[in-house]
C-alpha cells in the first residue's frame, strides 16, 4: 500500500516590480512551476495586496523609481511588509547592489538577495528555500498563538480554584499570597471554613514548575476538596490524597504539603506536615517552634503513614506557612534567603497584623532577590488576636 503524503499548498508569491516585462518573465517563470503570482506595481499597492491576503513569499525590485539607485522605496517597502507580516519571506531583487544597502535591506527584512539579471534555477532554489522557511515560521506562530490561549486560559481555571475570599476567623487575622513565576503555579493553598469555630489551613508545593505542576496542583485542590472535613483528622487526610495520587503523577513528581485544623474557640491547631517547608510559630516572647510533625512527601510511598503535631496556640502568636520560593529566593552571590533570616524577620516583627506580616516578609526577600522571585512563591500569615 503506497504512503498517502500530505497535500502541499501551491505558493502565492507577490511580485512587487514596476518593470512590466521583469513582471511577466517572472509571473511566466513561476506559473510554469504551477505557482500562483500576483504583480504590485507600486508600494501602495504591494502593502494592499499584504493586508487583504496571505502570501508565501513577497520578491520585491529594490528600486522602484527608475531615476534614482538610492533603492528607498524598495527599503520602506520592506519596512511596511515586515510590519504587516513578521513570518513573510521577503526577497530582494536588484541591477544593482552595494554593501550599505544590503545590510539596511537586511536590518529591514530582508531574508535572500538574487540578482539581475537572474539564473532561473538559482532564483527557483532560493524562493523555494525561503517559502519551506517562511511557511515554518507561520507554524511556530500558529503554535505560539495556541499555546498562549491555552495558558491564559489554564491561568484563569487555576486562579478560579484557588480561595477567591479569605474567610473570617474569630480571633483570627489572615493574609495570604500567591505569586507563580511564570503563567501558572505548582503552587496550591487553600483555607476552608468548615463553621464558625473550625477551619482548615493548606499549603502545598508541586515538585516541577508550569503547566505539568499546575495540573497536578489542580488534582491536588480538588482531592482536598473531596476528603476534608471538620472531623477527618490531618494524618488520615494526608493518607488518603497520598494513596489518590500515588501512580498517577507523572515519573519524578511528588507534592510536598502541609494541612492544619484550627479550633478558633479553643485555639487547638492539629496539623500533618508531609515532606514540607514546615511552618513558623513564634510566641508571643518570641519563642519559635517548626511545625515538622508528619511524614514523607505524597506521592512516592502508596502505604506511607503520617503521624500529626498539635500546638496550643495563644493570643499574640504568629503562623506562617509558606513555600520554598520564599526561603530559596537567591541574591546575586548565589546566596538563599534561608529558614533563618525568615524566622529572624518573623521574631522581629511578631506583633504586626497578619497583612502586614505577609508585605514584610514579600518586601524583604523581593529587596534580597533583587526584586523578583525565581520560584512560585506561596505565604498564609495567620495572627492570633487578644
Amino acid at each position: 500500500m503506497e504512503a498517502i503524503l500530505p497535500m502541499v499548498p501551491t505558493p502565492r508569491t507577490l511580485i512587487a516590480d514596476d518593470h512590466p516585462d521583469v513582471l511577466a518573465a517572472l509571473r511566466m517563470l513561476l506559473r510554469n512551476e504551477g505557482w500562483q503570482t500576483e504583480a504590485a506595481t507600486s508600494p501602495a499597492e504591494a502593502l494592499e495586496a499584504i493586508k487583504s491576503r496571505e502570501f508565501d513569499l513577497a520578491l520585491v525590485d529594490l528600486n522602484y523609481a527608475r531615476d534614482t539607485t538610492s533603492g528607498q522605496e524598495g527599503l520602506d517597502l520592506i519596512a511596511g511588509i515586515r510590519a504587516l507580516d513578521s513570518a513573510l519571506p521577503v526577497v530582494a531583487m536588484t541591477a544593482w547592489a552595494n554593501l550599505e544597502l544590503a545590510i539596511e535591506a537586511m536590518r529591514r527584512g530582508v531574508t535572500d538577495f538574487v540578482q539581475k539579471p537572474w539564473e532561473n534555477a538559482r532564483l527557483l532554489g532560493v524562493l523555494r528555500d525561503q517559502i519551506a522557511a517562511g511557511r515554518a515560521r507561520r507554524r511556530e506562530q500558529r503554535l505560539k498563538a495556541t499555546r498562549d490561549r491555552e495558558l491564559l486560559a489554564a491561568e484563569e481555571i487555576q486562579q478560579s480554584l484557588l480561595p477567591r475570599h479569605i474567610p473570617s476567623l474569630e480571633g483570627c487575622d489572615l493574609a495570604v499570597a500567591w505569586r507563580p513565576a511564570d503563567v501558572v503555579s505548582g503552587d496550591y493553598f487553600d483555607i476552608i471554613q468548615f463553621d464558625q469555630s473550625r477551619a482548615a489551613l493548606c499549603v502545598g508545593d508541586v515538585m516541577g514548575k508550569g503547566m505539568p505542576a499546575a495540573l497536578v496542583m489542580s488534582n491536588l485542590q480538588a482531592l482536598v476538596k473531596t476528603f476534608a472535613s471538620a472531623a477527618a483528622p490531618p494524618k488520615r487526610l494526608c493518607e488518603l490524597v497520598n494513596r489518590s495520587v500515588c501512580g498517577n503523577l507523572p515519573e519524578g513528581r511528588f507534592i510536598t504539603f502541609f494541612y492544619g485544623l484550627l479550633e478558633t474557640e479553643s485555639r487547638r491547631f492539629v496539623y500533618a506536615n508531609a515532606g514540607h517547608n514546615p511552618p513558623l510559630l513564634v510566641r508571643r516572647d518570641g519563642r519559635a517552634t517548626r511545625l515538622v510533625e508528619g511524614g514523607a512527601v505524597l506521592g512516592i510511598f502508596p502505604e506511607g503513614r503520617f503521624a500529626q503535631g498539635e500546638v496550643m496556640l495563644e493570643a499574640g502568636d504568629r503562623l506562617i506557612c509558606f513555600t520554598d520560593g520564599i526561603t530559596e529566593a537567591t541574591n546575586d552571590a548565589g546566596e538563599l534567603f534561608g529558614e533563618e533570616r525568615l524566622l529572624q524577620l518573623l521574631v522581629e516583627r511578631r506583633r504586626q497584623s497578619a497583612p502586614a506580616l505577609r508585605e514584610s516578609i514579600l518586601g524583604a526577600v523581593a529587596d534580597f532577590s533583587g526584586g523578583s522571585f525565581q520560584d512560585d512563591v506561596t505565604l498564609v500569615a495567620l495572627a492570633i488576636e487578644g
